[in-house]
């Protein structure tokens, strides 16, 4: 009698797991099935295009007087002209860098705190959602051309343009119209407190004066972040608050490491929307530099230099925000 009861179980969980397994393999059909496109699309189109231009990275292209071309290889010649030959490229690419690692924390750490803001119970949240949203859908299409023929912004945005040079001591470089706050000015506030170190005081004030670029560029970090805290089960606060813990203790106990996952998400977002946005001055010389007489091959070159450093950013940003990372493990 044992026997027989023993059996149609074992049945029924062998017919469980094919039917798991197949229902795994319709889901993994249907998945490339939807990128099928994008993938027929690389391997048609981008890829002979990615393939060209590295060749030509490597060539000089000479016009025939009769009409045509002639590319001839010259090996790593256009990347040492980039680097060793070209006064712009290495002071723009190290100016991008340096750029970078100012945009990374200021853009995520502003997106995870307005994320906050607005995941909160209070009258009128959808309207301040799509208000804070509303720079990321300006900034794009027919919007974005008409903004870059704004001459009121390009002369707030120049740097060149001062209004009194010797205002504040004469400092090239320096936006009158666009600073908000000076970094005498905020020390002013914190002479009494010693401990606080004079970089994070021009890092805040670097950070005030530039904030409408960052709340131009932080739309899509928000909604991630706020897509991962409404993935948070609220039982989990209410358990913590049943046992005395503060809000403060809240957000470093609960809320930061399950949404460090995001954190790395966005963190790699803002690196790519970084290098590539229209704005970066290395895109912008690469283009210039395009459009010289000769000049597609030592183009090429900086292109394909740019994208390994892209990477390397990618990957150094990925190592360092992973390091902290937490995923919920799930029981089956």
């Amino acid at each position: 009698m044992q026997n027989t009861v023993d059996k149609p179980q074992v049945t029924v969980q062998k017919k469980k797991k094919k039917r798991a397994s197949s229902l795994d393999r319709i889901k993994a059909r249907a998945g490339w099935w939807f990128i099928a496109p994008f993938v027929v699309g690389f391997f048609v189109i981008y890829l002979p295009i990615i393939v060209e231009s590295i060749y030509y990275s490597f060539t000089e292209i000479r016009v025939n007087p009769g009409g045509g071309f002639t590319a001839t290889f010259v090996g790593f010649k256009n990347y040492s002209d980039a680097l060793f030959v070209d006064p712009n490229f290495v002071r723009t690419l190290t100016t991008g860098l340096q750029q970078l690692l100012f945009d990374i924390p200021a853009i995520v750490i502003f997106a995870l705190f307005m994320a906050i803001l607005l995941n909160q119970k209070m009258i009128g949240r959808a309207a301040f959602r799509a208000i804070f949203f509303l720079p990321v859908v300006l900034s794009t299409g027919i919007i974005d051309r008409i903004d870059q023929g704004n001459q009121m912004l390009d002369y707030l945005s120049n740097t060149s343009n001062t209004i009194d040079p010797g205002a504040r001591g004469g400092g090239e470089g320096e936006s009158a119209a666009m600073e908000l706050i000076s970094v005498m000015d905020f020390a002013f506030l914190f002479r009494s407190m010693r401990f606080v170190d004079p970089d994070l005081i021009a890092y805040v004030v670097m950070t005030v004066n530039n904030i409408f670029n960052i709340v131009n560029r932080s739309g899509v970090q928000m909604l991630i972040f706020l897509g991962g805290l409404q993935s948070i089960s609220p039982v989990i606060y209410e358990s913590a608050f049943m046992e005395g813990a503060s809000m403060w203790e809240s957000f470093w106990k609960i809320t930061f490491p399950m949404i460090s996952p995001f954190i790395l998400v966005n963190a790699i977002y803002t690196v790519i929307d970084s290098f590539t946005s229209r704005s970066n001055r290395v895109m912008s010389l690469i283009e210039w530099v395009y459009d010289e007489p000769g000049g597609n091959v030592l183009s090429s070159a900086m292109s394909w230099m740019y994208f390994l450093i892209v990477i390397g950013a990618m990957a150094i940003v990925g190592g360092i925000v992973s390091s902290f990372v937490f995923y919920q493990r799930r029981e089956n």
